[in-house]
């Protein structure tokens, strides 16, 4: 029997995926927490409200957040993640999932944090995948 439209967690899977190429040197998460600054440079995975065709097949928008301890390494790993989601996620398949399209819908642009110690950048992703069952 085939998975339900729906069934794919895409903040877990893309938190998996991302470490996985990213390395121990970088945290992947979804909730930040008091421990911010002493986990630089950081990736956040937070799903946002998609839409699905009530069969199998998901159109997840996700946000991806770096933080880092300067600028530079804000915009260098925000480039990496966004080379990292167009190139190789797209078309790709997990245990969980296989990924059709993926699109930026706004691309790594500085975004304000309250913490001036650490340098925040973010984007919008749509992410259309369905199960592999």
């Amino acid at each position: 029997m085939a998975a339900p439209v729906g069934s794919v967690d895409v903040e877990v899977l893309l938190i998996d995926w991302l470490q996985g190429r990213l390395g121990a040197g970088v945290v992947v998460r979804d909730e930040l927490d008091n421990r911010l600054l002493e986990e630089l440079p950081t990736v956040q995975v937070e799903e946002l409200p998609g839409t699905d065709d009530g069969l199998r097949l998901s159109r997840a928008m996700v946000d991806i957040n770096v933080y880092a301890a300067s600028r530079q390494q804000a915009r260098d790993l925000a480039a990496q993640v966004h080379r990292l989601l167009l190139g190789a996620l797209r078309g790709s398949a997990t245990d969980a999932a296989v990924v059709g399209r993926v699109a930026a819908v706004t691309t790594p642009a500085p975004r304000p944090y309250e913490n001036t110690a650490l340098r925040r950048r973010g984007a919008t992703y749509e992410i259309y995948l369905h199960p592999v069952h």
